[in-house]
């Protein structure tokens, strides 16, 4: 006799949907009720990281390609915001050039700031810009057959080569970056009506990313993608590319990225080189991991969760945060390989194994007369 909940699981999309739900539910109607307009801005900051996660899930969890670059898309896309937010200031002010550039003696708009000043052309490249870059790497990558540690450190040098140019170009802002927004896309950001609304723009974006993911990961597609992880010569022996099943999910994730980086400047106030370097992109990683990389959701609420946790406890022990952020993760690669989303269905599977060894009964034995042996003399009295 089946139960509602086998019922419940034998439709994924029914599944599916009620998760998407309960979520909906929890960020639009319960966090904006019982959170502080400041913790509900933080959570909003943690939803970006989980749009990074997301991709992540996608590109590493299920197609094997450790990204510790993300930062760069990241980057990319925050850099583009705060851009066009920063000449949007300086237009309502009358100003020719921003703020910062004033008080840095420069006098005149450098030409590759001018594209951005227009709002659907920092919106397209926002979008556009991460995922050709990425495109244009992951061609050069994965096309040579780059795979493995060789692939992780290229993406990392990548991220620590964007964050030390950005720190040398006082026409970026330099080492402190470009902060000061007074207003988004026309609304003020000192309203926290607008602030709100913000997170809900976040929140919403998560949502999509999310569904986004699981299409993929539920299509031939996927498939595909978990086959060049697991076998890519066989893959290749059957007739497919892989590298180009390795491009399209690594286009995907720093699509992803950019938009995270996009709603993170408004958010936070602030982007500069620390945000993007490659402690950022080892801490998505690391949220990833934790969350347990080839699941759906185990990423999302991981990079929420070691967020949180950064900044509950980095108040409370500032200077040991980073050690017990290390041991965590040692722990989790090294005794839960599936990250915390994988420890519900290994404790189901030993208390399933433990109740049907304790439900067989044990064997019966039976005392049986031993079969007569018939011999020559019974034979010839019958």
């Amino acid at each position: 006799m089946t139960t509602l909940g086998q019922r419940w699981r034998a439709y994924p999309s029914v599944t599916a949907w009620g998760g998407f739900i309960m979520a909906a539910i929890l960020l639009f109607a319960v966090a904006p009720a019982v959170l502080s307009d400041f913790r509900l801005n933080l959570l909003a900051k943690f939803l970006c990281f989980a749009i990074v996660a997301a991709g992540i899930g996608l590109a590493w969890g299920r197609g094997g390609m450790l990204t510790l670059g993300q930062g760069v898309f990241f980057g990319i896309g925050a850099y583009i915001m705060a851009m066009h937010l920063q000449m949007a200031d300086a237009a309502r002010l009358h100003n020719e050039v921003p703020e910062f550039m004033e008080i840095a003696g420069i006098r005149e708009l450098p030409s590759f700031w001018r594209p951005f000043a227009s709002a659907p052309v920092a919106l397209i490249g926002i979008l556009v810009l991460p995922a050709l870059i990425a495109a244009a790497l992951g061609y050069g990558v994965f096309k040579r057959r780059v795979k493995g540690t060789y692939f992780a450190i290229l993406s990392q040098a990548l991220a620590a080569a964007l964050a030390i140019l950005l720190t040398g170009q006082q026409k970026i802002g330099g080492f402190t970056g470009l902060s000061d927004f007074r207003a988004f896309f026309g609304f003020k950001l000192s309203d926290p009506v607008n602030r709100q609304m913000l997170f809900f723009i976040a929140a919403g974006t998560l949502l999509l990313v999310v569904a986004a993911v699981r299409q993929l990961m539920h299509s031939r597609y996927g498939e595909l993608l978990v086959a060049v992880r697991d076998q890519e010569e066989r893959v290749r022996f059957l007739g497919y590319d892989p590298a180009n099943i390795k491009i399209v999910a690594y286009v995907v994730a720093a699509f992803f990225a950019g938009i995270a980086g996009a709603l993170f400047t408004p958010i936070v106030g602030i982007i500069s080189p620390a945000d993007i370097g490659v402690v950022p992109s080892i801490a998505f990683i690391i949220g990833v991991a934790i969350g347990g990389r080839t699941t759906l959701l185990g990423p999302v609420l991981g990079a929420i969760g070691v967020a949180w946790a950064q900044t509950a406890l980095s108040e409370e022990f500032p200077s040991s945060w980073t050690y017990l952020q290390g041991v965590l993760f040692i722990v989790v690669v090294g005794f839960i390989p599936a990250g915390l989303a994988g420890v519900w269905p290994m404790l189901k599977g030993l208390l399933d194994s433990k109740f049907r060894r304790a439900a067989v009964p044990a064997a019966v034995v039976v005392d049986e007369p031993l079969p007569e042996v018939v011999t020559e003399e019974k034979v010839e009295s019958r």
